[in-house]
């Protein structure tokens, strides 16, 4: 599971680097292709292998992805082949409109090195649709005075197809009065115009019924038609005249609906009916009649539903007058869209990692990107994020951030950021949004553990049961996880003759001590930290083997606690083990080795056994002196037994030579400083014997006590 981790972690940031590279490559020629619009789901695009100049094998080792505006999934793209296919329909008009040529974006990203190709799809237009005229009956008033040449412009018929694949020509079914002309907008859209060949008579026909088609140029070729009317009518010779032919408005995007956009007149010196003035929208379009509205007595335009400058710009508004009778005028108003703020500004994380490791460097968290769609300093942006963070924000590129750590972090002092980032416009007034990133501090084994004393005394009373728990050391470690997981062992005081390297201890469920040295008293759990006595200690036993030196380090321990990590860290600390005597001092420590203090004033630990000896020599010298005293009053008293008393003093004597201080009270019973026994007995006779018993441990002048009493 650690390994995937780690892996997956890799892979984020190759990709977090793969964006940062965007701004290194936009400005590389785009590789073009082309596709039919419709072409099915599976149509082959191209072979990137080939367009690369890589293997196939080698493209596959490379995890190439191809990302398209808003991440649609427009592509599939065969890893093993390394063919490029469509994934779905692709629909021209839906992309483009209008637009020619229709050109859909995408990027190619390849790996292992980081490599960044753009490119561009375009979408071919296909004769798909037909023209349509919004109009089935087009109905023409015209005057029988009108003269031959006389133009009559007619509503346009609409093709959502492009190119050659538009409209093309206008035919009008034949007959003796008209002809139609194909005429070019400003904008490119052709419409039809009918012109008058040979001048009317209402009296010989007063109506003309004409067909009027429509056809593209698309292979093979679309076509519509609609029903021209024209009515022929009486002497009218004056047509409405506009103001101005061409009226420029402006007009915000935020304007509600029945805002007056502008107002047209136009005048017409005929009388009557035929001085009659009514104003319409002109060969109007569908998003133009779903736009504005005019009045037809007054000329006033109105808005007829929200505009939106990211939409559309400008829109040309045609006007027709038309007086009672059948002549007509016409205007342009041009209508420009200014544009607002309202449209607030928008971040694309593209890339994002949840988790930091502590201590690294410079460290890439979120690569994303800003926009505003609106204009000038509405759509210019800032981007920031709140003070007091350990984070800073980059720009690799226009309107492409990076976000960054400061420095090492440290997650002992705090684990979790949530860091705001907040994009604002410079408009009037301003927009912002805001996006909440949380970036969690993953732990690095930088803390040693650490014990809560500087040192440890451990008070054992003696004859204690073995396998008995004594107490207990506590360590803590400031890391989290497997790095925080502690182990205890016990070492070898740096003054012993020889540094057995601690065995590996039990788990902690098991209760069972670390495998002690030869001749340890204490052992450890090392898990739990618990100290157990590895044997029943006897306070005379160890007194007499502590006079040397030598068992100093086995009564002063030092704890080693290592964490988990890796490497691991460790500290130790120093544990002094006390034993409570039973009978005389109430604490009696058990000989320590020198510390740093003992080492610099040169004292050493058998000063004290000297000083100890000679005091349990000078109290046993005065206890005999007085119990030979004793009995030399006694036998005083007794003439009689003057003599046997004489022989009995001097079997009090007791064995020459000096009497060994080291040794304690054998007997467990009495209070003599030494291990010597005297029994007392009194005859009926009246005799009375005194019985000198030989000492229970032997003793040889100059000799230390064997072995086998240190090792008891």
């Amino acid at each position: 599971m650690e390994a995937s981790g780690k892996v997956l972690y890799r892979q984020r940031q190759v990709f977090f680097f793969f964006l940062l590279g965007l701004s290194l490559v936009a400005g590389s020629e785009p590789r073009r292709y082309s596709v039919v619009e419709e072409a099915e789901g599976t149509s082959f695009v191209t072979n990137l292998a080939e367009d690369l100049g890589l293997g196939k094998e080698e493209l596959s080792s490379r995890w190439p992805k191809v990302i398209s505006k808003g991440n649609r999934l427009h592509f599939q793209l065969n890893h093993e082949t390394g063919d490029l296919v469509l994934n779905e329909k692709l629909d021209r008009e839906e992309f483009c409109g209008y637009t020619e040529p229709c050109v859909l974006r995408f990027q190619v990203l390849l790996e292992n090195p980081l490599e960044f190709f753009q490119a561009e799809l375009q979408i071919i237009d296909r004769n798909d649709h037909t023209p349509v005229f919004s109009d089935k009956d087009i109905v023409l008033k015209i005057s029988e005075s009108s003269a031959p040449g006389t133009t009559f412009p007619l509503n346009n018929a609409q093709d959502m197809d492009v190119g050659q694949n538009n409209i093309e020509n206008y035919i009008i079914s034949p007959n003796s009065y008209f002809r139609v002309l194909t005429r070019i907008r400003n904008d490119g859209r052709k419409y039809p115009e009918l012109v008058m060949d040979k001048a009317l008579d209402r009296e010989e026909e007063a109506e003309l019924r004409l067909t009027l088609t429509a056809q593209d140029g698309g292979s093979p070729p679309r076509s519509g038609t609609t029903q021209v009317y024209i009515k022929v009518m009486d002497v009218n010779d004056n047509a409405p005249k506009f103001e101005q032919p061409l009226y420029r408005v402006q007009i915000h995007e935020d304007s509600p609906i029945g805002s007056l956009v502008t107002t047209v007149v136009a005048t017409d010196v005929d009388i009557g009916i035929n001085g009659e003035v009514s104003y319409s929208l002109f060969q109007a379009s569908e998003e133009i009649t779903k736009t504005f509205d005019i009045n037809q007595k007054t000329g006033e335009i109105v808005l007829k539903k929200q505009l939106d400058f990211e939409i559309a710009q400008f829109y040309e508004v045609n006007v027709e007058a038309r007086d009672g009778g059948s002549l007509s005028g016409k205007c342009t108003v041009l209508t420009q869209v200014t544009d607002v703020n309202d449209n607030v500004p928008e971040i694309t994380i593209s890339a994002y990692t949840k988790e930091v490791p502590e201590n690294s460097p410079e460290t890439v968290v979120a690569v994303f990107s800003v926009s505003d769609v609106d204009s000038e300093e509405n759509g210019k942006v800032i981007c920031f994020i709140q003070d007091g963070l350990p984070f800073f924000l980059k720009s690799s590129s226009e309107n492409f951030f990076t976000l960054l750590t400061e420095g090492p972090l440290d997650r002992e002092e705090r684990a979790e950021y949530t860091i705001v980032i907040t994009v604002s416009d410079l408009g009037s007034p301003r927009l912002q949004s805001q996006h909440q990133v949380t970036v969690r501090v993953s732990d690095v084994n930088d803390n040693a553990p650490a014990f809560s004393q500087r040192a440890y005394t451990l008070r054992v009373r003696e004859n204690n049961s073995p396998g008995l728990a004594l107490g207990s050391v506590r360590a803590w470690d400031a890391d989290e996880g497997t790095n925080a997981q502690l182990s205890y062992s016990l070492l070898p005081s740096p003054s012993a003759p020889a540094s057995p390297s601690p065995s590996a201890s039990a788990s902690s469920s098991s209760g069972r001590p670390q495998q002690p040295a030869p001749g340890a008293l204490v052992s450890i759990d090392a898990d739990s930290g618990q100290l157990f006595a590895l044997r029943a200690l006897d306070f005379e036993a160890l007194q007499a083997r502590a006079l040397s030196e030598r068992d100093a380090p086995r009564h002063r321990l030092v704890v080693l606690v290592r964490d988990n990590g890796d490497p691991p860290l460790s500290a130790s600390v120093t544990l002094h083990v006390l034993l409570v005597d039973g009978f005389s001092q109430p604490y009696l420590p058990l000989p320590a080795a020198p510390d740093a203090a003992a080492a610099a004033t040169g004292a050493r630990p058998e000063r004290l056994t000297v000083y100890l000896v000679v005091a349990l020599a000078a109290v046993s010298s005065l206890f005999l002196c007085s119990l030979l005293a004793f009995v030399a009053a006694r036998l005083c008293r007794r003439a009689g037994r003057a003599e046997a008393a004489a022989a009995a003093a001097g079997a009090l004597a007791g064995p020459e030579g000096h009497f060994p201080g080291h040794l304690l009270d054998a007997g467990g019973a009495g209070t003599l400083s030494h291990s010597y026994q005297y029994e007392v007995c009194a005859g009926a006779t009246g005799t009375t014997d005194f019985k000198v018993l030989k000492p229970i441990l032997p003793y040889f002048q100059g000799h230390t006590p064997g072995p086998e009493i240190q090792e008891n």
